[in-house]
Formats: structure tokens, sequence, C-alpha cells
């Protein structure tokens, strides 16, 4: 493990990879789409010139998905790009198409051996996080801190993503709200020491390790919260049963944080930050 390693899976536009280069860490980036790598490439000249930055062009993707896959770029949204049939759909189902895409795959091992098990491994790849996650078996040592976008649909596929990260090694976990992270603002030192003031973009997943905001759980405290989240999600979430009409939404909102005292977003959408 590398302490001055980060691994950004899921590139994107390179908001968390800026924050990340801020903070004086060497990154790689790796990301599927082709228009997005390039964008990269222009915004990150200095950096990648300099070693600082490394980027990987590719989808993260089990082996029996050949040397090459097809990637669904979303049209709307850049950030739901995919390589999982069932989240295309969803996000067609929303009416939000997508346009598909032949890219190479990515064996995350093969990186971790070529390049160093990072400090710190951000996974968002819209589903495909536990493929990444399964990678560090190939591996014998483990990065300190790991994030993921966690599942938000159905509880069990939750739980076997938290059993998943207590296989690999790890006994703390963060419950981190996204919603919001956008235009929020830190202030930390850098790894040199120095301070920074950082305002996190659209699309950020936000601090890491330490400086991710809340407590760390237990596995048994953590699975209790998030049975909770999942009680809201089914309340407020994607497929809720509650009306989205103008009024019948806001008031049943209102009753539930009346009745629970809960003051956070609904129902937002989280990331579960583990520690070894």
């Amino acid at each position: 493990m590398q302490d001055d390693l980060i691994y950004d899976v899921g590139l994107h536009r390179g908001e968390d990879t800026d924050f990340y280069i801020k903070m004086g860490f060497r990154v790689v980036g790796i990301e599927a789409n082709p228009k997005l790598v390039s964008a990269a490439q222009k915004r990150f000249s200095k950096e990648i010139e300099s070693g600082q930055l490394t980027l990987v062009e590719g989808a993260v993707a089990p082996k029996s998905f050949g040397d090459e896959m097809t990637f669904y770029s979303n049209k709307t949204f850049s950030e739901w790009g995919t390589i999982h049939d069932t989240r295309k759909s969803k996000y067609e189902m929303w009416g939000y198409g997508s346009s598909e895409i032949r890219v190479k795959r990515v064996d995350v091992t093969d990186l971790f051996r070529s390049l160093g098990v990072p400090y710190f491994l951000k996974i968002d790849i819209e589903g495909a996080e536990t493929v990444t996650l399964n990678e560090l078996n190939g591996v014998n040592e483990r990065p300190q801190y790991v994030s993921i976008e966690s599942e938000k649909i159905k509880l069990p596929y939750l739980v076997a993503e938290m059993n998943l990260l207590k296989s690999l090694g790890y006994k703390k976990f963060k419950i981190v709200q996204q919603q919001g992270i956008s235009s929020s603002r830190i202030s930390v030192e850098n790894r040199i020491g120095e301070k920074l003031d950082y305002v996190f973009d659209y699309c950020s997943s936000g601090p890491f390790g330490e400086n991710a905001p809340g407590p760390w759980l237990t596995f048994d405290e953590a699975i209790k919260e998030y049975r909770k989240i999942f009680f809201r999600y089914k309340l407020f979430g994607d497929y809720s049963r509650i009306p989205k009409r103008i009024g019948i939404r806001g008031l049943s909102e209102k009753i539930y944080r009346r009745a629970t005292g809960y003051k956070g977003p609904l129902p937002g959408w989280f990331d579960t930050h583990a520690s070894l």
C-alpha cells in the first residue's frame, strides 16, 4: 500500500481527482467514457505530464465480459454512464436515454500490481462497485480507506456490499449523505502541511478517510443505520408509492420528520466509507 496514492474509479470530469491532487496525492483515474477522458487530458495536462495523474481509459468489469464491452453513456447525465443493462433500463424508464459505446475492459488487479495498492480507493461506477472491491482479493494488501456509492434499491444487496467489505478486512464504517456535498466547503491540511480551503464541485464525492463527516460505526451499527435509511428509501425513494404530486409528497415528508425528528435530506443517497 502506497500512502501517497489514490485510485479514482469513476473519474467523470475529475471533480474528486482535483481535490485529491490539491491534497498532494498521486492519482490513478479510471474512466470509460472517451469524451470525459479527453476532457480530463486537457484539464489535468500538467499533472499528467508531471506524473501526478495517470489516466486509464476503460470500464472496470469482470473477466467474463471479455476484452471489450458495451458501455451505456447517458445522453443527459454523464455521471449515469454504466455497463449494466438494468441501470440503463431504469434511466430510460425515467426518460433519459443512452448511447452505446464499445470500450475496453480494465483489469484492476493488474493495475494494483503494476501501479500499487492505494491509500484510498474511491469507487463510483453506477452499479459495478463490488466488481472493483472483489479485485482486492487478488492482492495481498488493502487500501487503508475505501468508499463506494452504496446500493439504494434492495436492502439485501446493500448487506452483501457490507459483507464484502467486512470479508476484505474492513472494520469501521461511515455512512455519508451525498446530497449537499456539492458547494460544501472544507478546511484541511494537505500532505505537506499546507492549509487547503476547498469548495466541492457538482458530482463530487467529498472528503474521505478521517475527514469524511460522521462517526465511525461498527459493522452491526452500520447495518442498523442502513435499515433506517432503506425505510426512508421505501417511503420517499425512486420507487416510492407515495404520489409525487405537489402537496402530497411534501405533507408526507413533514409528517415523517415530526414523527421521527429526522432533519436530513429525503431520501438523498449515500456513500459507504470503510477503514481497516
